[in-house]
């Protein structure tokens, strides 16, 4: 039987709505309490992650886990080989004594859980690596590879590198988000750059890792998920110009759907970019949002407005031929509607794919002037369609952010009704505010344009050692400032096409369902979280 939520349903009062609130969030898996404040960020100050009463998180791998194939270029998760110590190990802590060179953190992004019964070969053949794979892509250091975390497998055989080169030889690129494609067999990789590849991926080692720009093209490209019919939608992350002699960024990054010419097919398809069309029946593009707080921008992140959207394609393999192409520059130019850094979407478990839900991240900067009218410290839209493969549908704006809950970037279902939202606001929006990023809980039959209902706080996040001198002092590392909260990810790890994201209820810690998530920069710690005992 499935249980209450916690949150109060819409036209109670506020002071019993926000007891619920701070009760927390219940699914009909486990109640998830509320933390009740952030992380606050101080020089030199390196805090441990806060979860919800009743949970706990497992490292299942680490930046300095070392790989069961360690090469030239690679030899531990989230090190390059970049500056070696006299032993030949990767200067993992920037000390005087090394000058202060530090090996580069690759930083493991997005994390897509995978259940193969029959289990998958990695380096060592005598060696029997499991069933469960979590796989990431690696957002920088130079070359780019996707790592493959054998869940089931020792110590000694935990990590392996599956590629650093895709199929022609060329170094792959930094790679931010992925999913699995149950058709074409294949993961997706997005690199979250205009001029690098967009990749498929076999899950098993050596993976063979293909480019398929051609048809899916390349963009700032980040969160990525197919649908029931097949077709990828891609969201976009590029931050945009500032609006002169101001902090708030110019929209500039976009929603597309690949729909491919039958589900699977990655060489032959069109590209569509997604268009809002305001109340005068006018596209809302680049130019009308370019203006400070422009009416177009308004009206998109205003409470109770519903805007008619339709799909545009931008590029037909048939037409367009075959070579990689630029997605951003094709969608300004059919006036597609770019919004402030969108970075990932999901599906509504149970809407049989007509419900998407995307964030745009915003400005992240307290002193935008868009912030509390145009999406500048961040939304959440839903997208609603007759069906995924509709040619229109509506959009409304689900939840505008403010200083406390800002900077969106990835999502999760947890049930139906609820889903998660995890920030990156950025060391600047960290010291502005003085709170690190938290995980929220949303429930999508709540009115957020009350202001008594508010989000529930899972994770108040820390700040390991490593990224706290980072953040600390201008570069005597690597600089890459304060951790970031990605890649959470709730699965059952089904390969077949009931199991796309979207497809089955979640059920958290039941039934096979895993929940993880990754403590980016510093020691770059990939997090499952089960309930405590």
């Amino acid at each position: 039987m499935r249980k209450s939520r916690l949150i109060a349903p819409l036209g109670v009062g506020a002071a019993v709505a926000a007891a619920c609130a701070a009760a927390g969030l219940a699914t009909s898996s486990t109640t998830f309490a509320n933390v009740p404040s952030a992380n606050t960020r101080s020089t030199g100050y390196a805090p441990v992650s806060m979860l919800s009463a009743g949970l706990q998180q497992i490292a299942v791998a680490q930046g300095s886990t070392k790989v069961d194939d360690p090469s030239a270029a690679v030899s531990y998760y989230g090190y390059d080989n970049d500056a070696l110590n006299p032993a030949g190990d990767p200067e993992m802590v920037a000390s005087p004594a090394t000058g202060g060179t530090e090996a580069h953190k690759t930083e493991p992004d997005k994390n897509t859980y995978l259940v193969f019964k029959n289990g998958l070969t990695g380096p060592d053949r005598r060696y029997d690596y499991g069933t469960h794979f979590l796989y990431q892509g690696h957002e920088t250091g130079s070359p780019g590879y996707i790592t493959r975390i054998n869940l089931d497998a020792d110590a000694a055989h935990r990590v392996t590198v599956l590629a650093t080169k895709d199929d022609t030889g060329a170094d792959i690129a930094d790679i931010d988000g992925s999913t699995w494609d149950p058709w074409a067999q294949r993961l997706l990789f997005t690199t979250e750059n205009q001029n690098a590849p967009t990749y498929s991926a076999t899950p098993n080692y050596p993976s063979r890792v293909h480019d398929v720009s051609g048809a899916l093209g390349r963009g700032g490209y980040e969160g990525i998920q197919d649908d029931s019919a097949g077709n990828v939608w891609i969201v976009e992350d590029i931050g945009g110009s500032l609006k002169p002699g101001t902090t708030a960024k110019i929209p500039n990054s976009f929603l597309y759907r690949y729909v491919p010419k039958t589900p699977g097919d990655l060489a032959h398809g069109r590209l569509q970019v997604l268009q809002v069309l305001n109340d005068s029946g006018e596209p809302i593009t680049q130019e009308s949002q370019t203006p400070l707080q422009s009416p177009d921008q308004v009206a998109l992140h205003t409470y109770g407005k519903t805007f008619v959207t339709r799909w545009i394609t931008i590029h037909d393999t048939a037409v367009d031929g075959s070579a990689p192409f630029n997605a951003n520059v094709l969608a300004k130019a059919a006036h597609g509607t770019p919004f402030k850094r969108p970075e990932n979407g999901q599906f509504r478990p149970g809407s049989h794919f007509t419900e998407l839900y995307f964030d745009e991240t915003g400005d992240t900067n307290a002193t935008s002037p868009e912030n509390d009218c145009c999406g500048g410290w961040g939304s959440v839209f839903k997208l609603t369609q007759s069906d995924p493969s509709a040619a229109d549908g509506t959009l409304t704006v689900f939840y505008n952010g403010d200083q406390a809950h800002a900077g969106f970037d990835n999502t999760a279902f947890f049930s139906a009704d609820v889903i998660s939202f995890v920030e990156d606001a950025g060391d600047t929006l960290h010291g502005q505010r003085n709170a690190l990023d938290s995980g929220y809980l949303l429930d999508v039959n709540v009115d957020y344009s009350k202001h008594f209902n508010q989000p529930v706080r899972w994770l108040a996040e820390g700040r390991d050692a490593s990224a706290t001198l980072d953040a600390d002092n201008g570069g005597f590392g690597k600089n890459e400032g304060d951790n970031e909260i990605t890649g959470i990810h709730v699965s059952d790890g089904d390969p077949s096409s009931g199991g796309l994201l979207g497809a089955k209820t979640p059920k958290p810690f039941q039934a096979g369902w895993r929940f993880f998530w990754t403590q980016q920069h510093g020691d770059n710690v990939t997090w499952e979280v089960v309930r405590g005992s």
